[in-house]
């Protein structure tokens, strides 16, 4: 089979397999670069070729993790040609194989640093996004995927249609989240687009915000009230905000939209405050079962006498 047939037939059944055009396009990206690169026919790629491409692509400065992305696009396309196409041939990326990565925790805003990033936000439109972010815990591609019809004021609730994943998930509606949406409708110019944020200015004024515009935005506020944030650390906080707050791990995890509990966990390690207040409820209950507490009362009493 040719090369273009097999990834005309491969773009095909991902659509078939319901993928999200968002993963089908960078599939097919990543196809594109490794074909351009390579100089044996597809099928004879062994795992001695794969390495010399992650060596190009480490020299082209891509990241680990992008690189780990390339090769999951790659065994899926090989998986493909051996399953579906029946391509008589050794898989040249071996199962579990990845570049090692570091797993750094998912970082949140203080308080104070919140008040400082959202004092400088006046727009009524940014405001409600990044809003939706920190009290929903959505991410970029959700809020800009927000149409009308999504939200319930009646319920204060939003429905996420196709998540990471393709799933759907119900959000709700804090007070101040809830206010900032209103305010925003209130000013929002009529549009035939349903999308509920807009593009205020330039040449794509009234067309749907993109995930890049929202960005750039956040960018924006960042440096205007001299913080490192982000988008992303705005989900983060709410779910280091929630966790603090003694919500069930299971709740924060279907409000996050993670498939594996394990995910969620990690915010377990940046939740300081709740692994105090653990530490020291249980600590207390050790050192008053063993009588700790009320000897070194009495010997702090004694000392003071002395």
């Amino acid at each position: 089979m040719a090369i273009t047939d097999a990834i005309v037939h491969y773009r095909r059944f991902l659509k078939r397999r319901n993928y999200s055009s968002h993963t089908i396009r960078n599939y097919m990206y990543t196809l594109r670069q490794f074909v351009l690169w390579v100089d044996v026919p597809i099928e004879q790629v062994c795992h001695k070729i794969l390495l010399r491409y992650i060596d190009h692509r480490l020299d082209r400065r891509l990241t680990p993790k992008t690189i780990n992305c390339h090769l999951d696009s790659l065994r899926g396309f090989y998986n493909y040609l051996i399953h579906e196409e029946q391509v008589a041939m050794v898989h040249p990326i071996k199962r579990g194989y990845t570049l090692r990565l570091s797993r750094p925790l998912p970082r949140y805003l203080r308080e104070e640093h919140l008040d400082r990033l959202f004092s400088v936000i006046r727009n009524h439109r940014d405001r409600a996004m990044f809003m939706l972010m920190l009290r929903c815990g959505l991410r970029v591609q959700e809020v800009a995927n927000l149409t009308l019809a999504c939200i319930d004021l009646r319920r204060l609730q939003l429905m996420v249609y196709e998540g990471k994943g393709r799933r759907d998930r119900v959000v709700f509606l804090s007070p101040d989240a809830l206010q900032a949406l209103i305010d925003y409708l209130r000013v929002r110019p009529q549009s035939r687009i349903r999308a509920i944020f807009l593009v205020e200015k330039g040449t794509c004024r009234g067309k749907a915000i993109s995930v890049r515009g929202i960005q750039k935005r956040m960018e924006y506020y960042a440096r205007k009230s001299g913080l490192k944030a982000s988008c992303l650390q705005l989900r983060h906080t709410m779910a280091t905000q929630l966790l603090n707050a003694d919500a069930d791990l299971v709740t924060i995890q279907d409000l996050l939209g993670h498939t594996r509990i394990k995910t969620t966990q990690r915010y377990c390690k940046v939740s300081n405050l709740k692994v105090q207040r653990d530490y020291h409820k249980a600590i207390g209950e050790v050192m008053r079962r063993h009588g700790i507490a009320e000897n070194n009362l009495t010997e702090r009493r004694k000392q003071s006498t002395l």
